[in-house]
């Protein structure tokens, strides 16, 4: 079966932090968790660090610049950890 709908890569819409987990709205309406401990940087960092954050390329990814952490919404899709 065929599709003429547009394929739309996801982005990411609202970020943030618990104690154990990132997570990651997207566009497509999906919601990402996952553990911190696939993120050393951001695992360590405070609270107040990891909510200092910036999207990237209209959602592609996330940067925290302090703690110089970056982590694409392609790389959570296919459940790349960073370790």
């Amino acid at each position: 079966m065929s599709s003429s709908a547009l394929q739309i890569e996801p982005r990411a819409k609202h970020v943030h932090c618990t104690d154990d987990e990132l997570v990651v709205a997207l566009s497509d309406g999906r919601t990402l968790s996952v553990p911190l401990t696939w993120f050393p940087r951001l695992a360590s960092a405070t609270p107040a660090a990891r909510s200092r954050f910036e999207l990237l390329g209209k959602g592609q990814g996330i940067h925290w610049s302090a703690l110089d952490e970056d982590i694409s919404v392609a790389g959570l899709l296919a459940g790349k950890p960073a370790v």
